[in-house]
């Protein structure tokens, strides 16, 4: 069996002035990563229209991109224990920027979410390896800082993204235009990464899990497209329905069995989760992301088909939302790296997520701008004092040996409840507008009002209307519809955020440490004697 190179626990910590200059690179990638998801938020209503999409496909464009960031990024997370980091994060920009150019030329809605998934994979790599380089590089106490700059370029990107994304919609360039924006700054992050990051090189027999992961990722597809199809392609209760279900169940078990007993390194080691504190933290997260992806997502279409606005002025609402998330996640990161304890903001991040959700539960077509507003703040404040520091506090109970594949399985599992919130919710709202619509439309039919072209007082659960085309009494009942139908599934998300802060209130705080390592390895000379393992060779 080959040697792994030794750790670099004994080797003397980097200076802030050289952790920045090395972060530099990881930070653009980061934005590349984020903007990928922000600035198409805006355009999607657009999108769909343009390909004759429907609700499924609205739904798709986004859950395709997050199953193909949660199934690979615990394998990204695997490959950083076994291979150059510096090299995989550049291989993860190279994919990415690959998948944007088959998206920005996509003639169909098909083949524009294929191209998604080919984002995603580059995604789930810059979103497991950025954490992971960072916990290579300084140690629990001194990441909380980091995770503060993390913090703000995600908060940039989200509130870029979306105004990015708006101009360019509403510009000559149109939709297509949104997936071109990230490649300037995938190639500048690539080429400083070269330049600016020098990590060690760790070399080991690889044996990664794709089993693993193929069998996880394919049964929650599998429940996924049922959530996603039911009602509209096929019946609730019929032999489709029970075959999914069935199949997702069954490939679901088979992919824990796998991971519990044939996997020699599973993407998702189960063993990790031994420790209370890795346990609860991965289930809030996972918690976390239905709801944060149903606040990223949903608010958009919201504005768009519920309150009028141009992708621009969507953009421009995001601001709130992101306003709050920026605040909270640097002034959280700053106070938890002075002070070593960070339950306190998870709690508080949480209880204020519950808050912002409920109160984005009450709003529909005509709740005032300023409250919607509001909210928002609230409900990114939450999620900027929970999102990292989550991930944090694995890191902290982590050995350095493990720390690759417990950071990303955080991240796995947030992406996965990111998945099922998008899908869930999306077909929730699918649904809910469609019987306002058919019971609105009735009425408006009864009263003479002529309806629009090919519905006939109807709607499909799967059609996605062109607001500006229909009659006013029409757009007045879609406006409606789509206005109390997102307050309603935000409210079906506020449990999601309860059973997260219930999680994080069980976790026993530990103060973070000030060592890479739990316990710096040593080796032992011939005499008894031990003596700190020397570096390993950089890139």
């Amino acid at each position: 069996m080959s040697q792994q190179s030794p750790t670099t626990s004994a080797e003397a910590p980097m200076t802030h002035r050289e952790v920045l200059v090395a972060l530099s690179g990881l930070l653009l990638a980061m934005f590349v990563a984020m903007l990928s998801s922000t600035v198409v938020t805006n355009a999607l209503p657009r999108i769909v229209t343009d390909l004759d999409g429907t609700q499924s496909g609205y739904t798709w464009v986004v859950v395709a991109t997050l199953l193909a960031m949660t199934a690979t990024t615990p394998i990204w997370g695997k490959l950083a224990d076994l291979f150059s980091k510096k090299l995989l994060v550049q291989s993860a920009l190279v994919i990415y920027s690959i998948g944007s150019v088959i998206a920005a030329l996509a003639p169909s809605m098909g083949v524009l979410i294929g191209g998604r998934v080919v984002q995603g994979l580059g995604v789930g790599g810059l979103t497991a390896l950025v954490q992971v380089v960072i916990a290579s590089m300084v140690s629990p106490r001194e990441r909380g800082r980091y995770s503060g700059y993390i913090g703000a370029v995600f908060a940039t990107a989200t509130v870029s993204g979306p105004l990015i994304g708006g101009l360019v919609v509403d510009s000559p360039l149109g939709w297509r235009g949104c997936f071109f924006v990230g490649l300037p700054f995938a190639v500048a992050a690539f080429f400083v990464l070269q330049r600016r990051l020098h990590l060690p090189v760790v070399k080991k027999d690889v044996q990664i899990d794709y089993l693993g992961a193929t069998l996880i990722v394919g049964g929650v597809s599998l429940l996924l497209v049922w959530v996603s199809l039911a009602g509209a392609s096929f019946d609730w209760i019929s032999t489709t329905s029970a075959l999914l279900v069935v199949g997702g169940v069954v490939v679901i078990a088979a992919a824990i069995y796998v991971e519990a007993r044939v996997a020699t390194e599973p993407v998702v080691p189960l063993r990790l989760f031994r420790d209370r504190t890795v346990a609860l933290a991965t289930l809030a997260s996972a918690m976390v992301g239905v709801s944060m992806f149903a606040a990223t997502v949903y608010l958009s279409q919201y504005f768009q088909l519920s309150r009028g606005m141009s992708p621009t002025e969507a953009g421009l609402m995001s601001v709130a939302l992101v306003g709050g998330l920026l605040v909270s996640s640097i002034v959280s990161g700053r106070i938890i790296s002075r002070t070593g304890y960070w339950k306190r903001w998870l709690v508080a991040g949480l209880s204020a997520a519950v808050v912002g959700l409920a109160l984005l539960g009450t709003i529909d077509a005509d709740t005032s701008l300023v409250a919607v507003g509001a909210f928002m703040a609230i409900t990114g404040a939450g999620l900027g004092a929970s999102m990292q520091n989550l991930v944090l506090a694995v890191q902290n109970s982590t050995r350095q040996a493990d720390l690759g594949a417990a950071s990303s399985s955080v991240a796995f599992f947030r992406s996965l409840g990111g998945s099922i919130g998008v899908s869930v919710l999306g077909a929730l709202l699918s649904h809910q507008v469609a019987d306002q619509v058919r019971t609105g439309g009735a009425a408006l039919v009864r009263d003479g009002v002529a309806p629009p072209a090919g519905q006939a007082g109807g709607h499909q659960t799967s059609s996605i209307p062109d607001l500006s085309a229909l009659p006013a009494p029409w757009r007045d009942l879609y406006e409606n519809a789509f206005g109390s139908a997102t307050g309603h599934i935000f409210l079906v998300a506020v449990p999601f955020a309860i059973l997260a802060l219930v999680s994080v209130l069980f976790i026993r705080e530990v103060p973070l440490r000030t060592t890479l390592d739990a316990a710096p390895e040593k080796v032992a000379e011939g005499n008894g004697s031990t003596v700190p393992v020397p570096a390993a060779p950089r890139d």
